[in-house]
């Protein structure tokens, strides 16, 4: 391997052989202001390309055929780019934290359960607004199978969208409406895996030998085998192990999740050629956001578990420098369902800007569960730092399962046995331990390990459900405390929070699913209801149970927006000196004018039914002062000998009046 003096020199040589036969093929274009930028960004951004593509692919016959080839495809899609989005890439780069401004607020939504089709879907976004939505997600909405798609992440086609929710037209027309009020547009890109329709798959299928490398195909069970000792199953019950045969050319391919979702090989390096242009056709089509779906997956090795190997790291850093070259506004956001140090591993401005954050997830419900806080102030008193030009994106409930994915070790430090500990929150959420107030599903439950996640709308997770069933008022305010509460954190912590649209008004498990054949086997249905726009209009009813959450949310969200201390990602976790109470403290890094200083706000959240004392000494320990307004209430609020005491479920956002 070259030492860092003559890869650079190597790195300057192949752009100086390349660029005039860029120009040579892009002639009409090349005295243009486009290809002026587009060259410049070049120049800046290959010295870090080119060592990436090298890593992945340098034992590749036709390596530099293809660093041309990826080149070209950035040149055009450059030159292809609408003038507002350009124009967008420079706001952006004038203003690169953006994104982690207090008044950030995300949603997520199926097009078809919330509104239709995306026709309908624009006449909805005054309601975004209402909300205070600055990020809308949209769930996959590609062509895909028909019948069990896996909620649409087995994609046929990245540049058709599914007809029965519209057209790419219709796609870009909603991004530019969205663009104009403020709200960017969040697009997955599911760049594991393939459906099995895809023209690559039916290509491989048809014999092709160019397409069979596109995916790992394998003549008999030898290298499946050889594989399989140390992967893990990712659903067990519905597709066990990782292989799965084709009777019509009598061989095993590699699907991961599900039958129909051959994972790609991206030891070729067309492949990354390929999904780099449906990469950058999404970037054109008004996207702002890229949610990486299952990208701890990407890359295969005998041996391993293939799971956030070092080239998976790689391969999205490379695919993220192309983007500064050729889309540069466009951000990547993480979906890495893995271990929480691993999770880590992939936020960086090098590869995902943003992050979901399923540790905070998970814990928030453990500590729900419990009615302690000591895993969650303990992980997110370490595990919650990362890059300061980087965010979370922190979220109570989305589209999938809940997986317990807090770390062993720090349960072990607290006297807790993680394996017992999660066939435990298994029991409480699926309201088969005594006093559960939970009402959830179990999905992918593996009788031989009693592994299982959890499916449920937030509302019937954290009590509406059973207290409704119940008839107990007094159950249905605690459950209404807890959905606020579990809010009041995300908006708080810091990062963007993400808000699964329906929670805002208590939407409940719809059991309905298991009438539709394509849904049955899959739990995660019971929380991906049809929008009810009757229920939906009752938020304007605060004598209603959905007029109650939504206002309550939106006086969080509201008040969110007018602190700064909310923005960026600065948090430092207290001890208050109560097990049952989650504090910490947010701080803005700055003045308007550059200054130190600036604004202070304490956070205090008390995960019981019962009131719970904080010792107000315990509270200065941090530095915090006497005098404080709750931002929630508007009180005024002086922190004396007096224990300060939370009532059920309460969050005070404390700002020093000093």
């Amino acid at each position: 391997m070259f030492d860092q003096a003559k890869l650079a020199r190597e790195t300057q040589h192949t752009l100086d052989r390349l660029l005039p036969r860029l120009e040579q093929e892009f002639a009409a274009a090349v005295l243009t202001p486009e290809w002026e930028a587009f060259r410049q960004r070049l120049q800046v951004h290959f010295p870090t390309l080119f060592p990436l593509l090298l890593e992945l692919y340098s034992d590749q016959y036709d390596f530099f055929y293809q660093v041309e080839r990826i080149l070209a495809l950035a040149a055009q899609s450059w030159l292809e780019r609408p003038a507002e989005l350009k124009a967008l890439d420079v706001e952006r780069e004038r203003d690169p934290s953006w994104f982690q401004s207090e008044k950030m607020l995300g949603g997520v939504c199926y097009v078809d359960l919330f509104a239709g089709d995306l026709t309908r879907l624009r006449q909805h976004i005054p309601y975004f607004q209402e909300l205070g939505l600055t990020y809308l997600h949209l769930m996959p909405l590609f062509d895909a199978p028909k019948g069990d798609s896996d909620g649409g992440y087995a994609v046929s086609d990245y540049r058709t969208v599914d007809a029965r929710l519209g057209t790419m037209d219709d796609l870009k027309a909603l991004a530019a409406d969205l663009r104009a009020v403020g709200i960017s547009l969040v697009l997955d890109f599911i760049f594991n895996h393939t459906s099995d329709e895809h023209r690559w798959a039916k290509a491989a299928l048809a014999g092709d030998p160019d397409y069979r490398e596109y995916y790992f195909i394998f003549p008999d069970r030898t290298m499946p085998d050889a594989y399989e000792r140390t992967l893990r199953e990712i659903f067990p019950d519905k597709h066990p192990g990782a292989f799965t045969y084709r009777e019509e050319i009598g061989m095993w391919v590699w699907t991961t999740f599900n039958l129909f979702q051959w994972d790609l090989n991206y030891r070729n390096p067309a492949v990354f050629r390929g999904m780099a242009g449906e990469m950058l056709y999404l970037a054109n089509a008004g996207a702002e956001v890229l949610r990486l779906d299952a990208l701890a997956f990407t890359w295969k090795e005998q041996g391993t578990v293939c799971e956030s190997l070092p080239k998976a790291h790689t391969l999205v850093q490379a695919f993220n420098t192309l983007l500064r070259i050729a889309a540069p506004s466009l951000l990547f956001k993480s979906e890495a369902i893995v271990h929480p140090d691993e999770v880590a591993k992939y936020i960086s401005d090098d590869e995902c800007q943003l992050s979901y954050n399923p540790l905070l997830m998970a814990l928030l419900w453990n500590s729900l569960a419990t009615r302690e806080v000591r895993m969650l102030q303990r992980s997110m008193s370490y595990r919650f730092h990362i890059a300061p030009d980087c965010a979370w994106v922190n979220y109570v409930r989305v589209h999938d399962d809940i997986g317990w994915t807090f770390d062993d070790g720090d349960a072990a430090a607290l006297g807790i046995n993680g394996y017992d500990h999660r066939r435990f929150l298994n029991a409480f959420y699926t309201g088969r331990f005594q006093g559960s107030f939970a009402r959830g599903l179990p999905f992918q439950e593996n009788p031989r390990t009693g592994d299982a996640r959890i499916s449920g709308t937030l509302a019937s997770l954290a009590g509406l459900e059973s207290a409704l069933r119940s008839g107990s008022t007094a159950e249905v305010e605690l459950a209404i405390r807890r959905i606020c509460l579990v809010h009041a954190i995300i908006l708080s912590i810091g990062g963007v929070p993400l808000i699964y649209l329906g929670d805002e008004v208590g939407t409940l498990n719809d059991y309905s699913y298991v009438n539709d054949p394509a849904k049955a086997d899959d739990s995660r249905w019971v929380h991906r209801p049809t929008t009810d726009w009757q229920k939906m209009e009752r938020r304007h009813d605060t004598s209603t149970i959905e007029g109650r959450i939504f206002h309550a949310l939106r006086h969080l969200i509201e008040v969110r927006k007018a602190t700064p201390a909310f923005g960026g990602n600065q948090m430092t976790v207290i001890n208050p000196g109560n097990d049952h109470v989650f504090a910490f403290v947010r701080t803005t890094h700055e003045h308007a004018g550059g200054q130190p200083g600036g604004q202070r706000v304490l956070v205090a959240a008390n995960f019981t039914e019962n009131t719970q004392p904080v010792a107000a000494n315990e509270l200065r320990l941090y530095g915090l002062d006497y005098h404080f307004r709750d931002l929630i209430s508007g009180k005024d609020i002086v922190l004396g000998e007096d224990p300060l005491v939370l009532e059920p479920y309460q969050v005070i956002w404390l700002a020093n009046l000093n």
